[in-house]
């Protein structure tokens, strides 16, 4: 018969069966073993809410108060988003890209959602807090959606998926001073049943108050909660603070000084008597004393080493740990443009990470959109595969390249490739697949085929147009040139030809 534990433990068993229950021979190795826990058994590596809440509050001070926190934050959101994106269709018809593209037009600049304004703040936010949630709002008749906005502050717990650690299926906000309680599903795009399990879906549907896209950063794949990009220099910023506080202390107390009079052979009455007497001098005063009296300016000699030197030090701690180049933060020390370019690439690589995530995260959204808007016409789930949701992410450079040197290398390729096919070592196709790995670097990319083409239609054209010159157009000679000095005057008169 098949028991379960808790059956089993109701089950009235005679004391002749509980007397063949018997605590093992032996001790324990330590006497309080029941109060450790195995580092390998608990895998929960979340921090506490009242961290959390911490975190978030220490982050944005930190962003308003301290300079060097505020550019970690502000230099990154400027590398990626000072020259904007677009969402732009990949359908191939042209047709249906032209109404995917005007659908997402519509999402990304509506009034409320104003991406262009708003998504340069929601990342800062997403690196300030580590967290970002926006409510959706549908119009189900149109199928067009307004975003709203979370605080992360205001979550009270994100809610995973039991069958999926890594994949968060609702949100529970705190409750509000009317003791209300909101509880989103998060927005996972797909129908259902094919992205959960029925017991994953049966808690789903608990979740009433609407639908909210939620993402996180600098999580590991259990975590339910994101961390701030600062929260591994928080402390770090504070000591470079007050490092900085204490040498303007030192400064102060370097620029101080005080008069030193020595009365020779004066007792202590009138040592005292004069020091009742005395005054600073004034600048631009005249002072008048006897040969018993001396008066000496004394500055403090504090014997202190250089503290630029420990200010860099902590500095580039807080850098290094940010992956940022010290010449980014106007410390450039001995960095020439050279080192200066390859001390940024790591730079650039982590960047590229975070618009890479950014990309996923503006994709979703419109895909939700272009989703939203196919169930409001067709009533159904539709293909995440169709030809419709073909968006993709168009982004500037991120950083502007020195073409002279990629000039001078095209300009290099073109002419070996040329001299290897006049000595057929080399077909025009290959020519310019080499061509093309040089001009990509450029921002050009060439379809060797098609240029194949068009290079010969051209040649074509122009062998045609010297084995048949066109007709002369205007058989009469043109008038001849006019001169200065014949008859008539600068009146409008005509003057003779040459």
């Amino acid at each position: 018969m098949n028991l379960n534990p808790l059956t089993w433990l109701d089950l009235d068993t005679s004391p002749a069966i509980r007397n063949e229950f018997r605590e093992a021979a032996g001790v324990s190795i330590d006497p309080d073993e029941d109060q450790w826990r195995r580092l390998t058994g608990d895998t929960s590596r979340e921090l506490t809410p009242m961290t959390i809440w911490r975190m978030q509050q220490t982050a944005a001070y930190l962003w308003q108060a301290n300079p060097i926190a505020n550019r970690l934050i502000e230099l990154p959101i400027a590398y990626l988003l000072a020259d904007g994106v677009n969402l732009v269709s990949k359908a191939e018809d042209p047709e249906l890209r032209l109404l995917v593209q005007d659908h997402i037009d519509r999402f990304w600049l509506h009034s409320i959602n104003n991406f262009p304004i708003k998504l340069p703040k929601k990342i800062r936010e997403l690196a300030l807090f580590g967290e970002q949630c926006w409510p959706a709002f549908v119009n189900p008749y149109s199928g067009e959606v307004r975003l709203g906005y979370l605080d992360p502050s205001l979550i009270e717990t994100p809610v995973m998926d039991p069958d999926n650690a890594e994949q968060p299926i609702g949100i529970v906000v705190k409750r509000n001073h009317k003791g209300i309680q909101k509880r989103y599903k998060v927005i996972v795009n797909g129908a259902e049943d094919d992205m959960f399990t029925q017991r994953t879906v049966g808690i789903r549907k608990t979740f009433t108050d609407g639908e909210a896209f939620f993402f996180k950063v600098n999580d590991l794949c259990t975590d339910s909660r994101g961390r701030s990009d600062l929260l591994p220099v928080m402390d770090w910023c504070d000591v470079y603070e007050q490092l900085l506080y204490g040498e303007v202390e030192r400064q102060n107390a370097m620029r101080s000084y005080l008069w030193d009079v020595t009365l020779k052979g004066a007792t202590a009455d009138e040592v005292a008597a004069r020091a009742n007497k005395i005054a600073p001098p004034a600048p631009g005063t005249v002072r008048v004393h006897n040969d018993s009296e001396t008066w000496a300016a004394v500055a403090p000699d504090l014997q202190a080493a250089d503290g630029s030197i420990g200010a860099r030090l902590f500095r580039n701690h807080i850098l290094s740990g940010q992956t940022m180049p010290e010449h980014w933060y106007g410390g450039g020390g001995d960095v020439n443009r050279s080192t200066g370019d390859s001390m940024s690439e790591p730079t650039l690589k982590i960047l590229s990470l975070r618009q890479a995530y950014i990309g996923h995260m503006l994709l979703v959204a419109a895909r939700y959109a272009i989703r939203q808007r196919e169930k409001a016409i067709t009533r159904r789930e539709p293909d995440l595969f169709d030809p419709i949701f073909k968006v993709e992410c168009a982004w500037p450079e991120m950083s502007p390249k020195d073409t002279t040197k990629y000039a001078s290398a095209l300009q290099q390729v073109v002419v070996a490739c040329g001299l290897a096919m006049d000595k057929n070592l080399l077909s025009p196709d290959t020519a310019l697949h080499i061509i093309n790995s040089v001009s990509g670097r450029l921002g050009v990319e060439i379809d060797a085929e098609s240029e194949l083409a068009q290079a010969a239609l051209e040649a074509s054209k122009k062998q045609e147009a010297d084995a048949f010159p066109p007709p002369d157009l205007n058989p009469n000679p043109p008038n001849p040139p006019l001169k200065k000095g014949g008859r008539g005057d600068s009146k409008g008169v005509l003057n003779e030809p040459v």
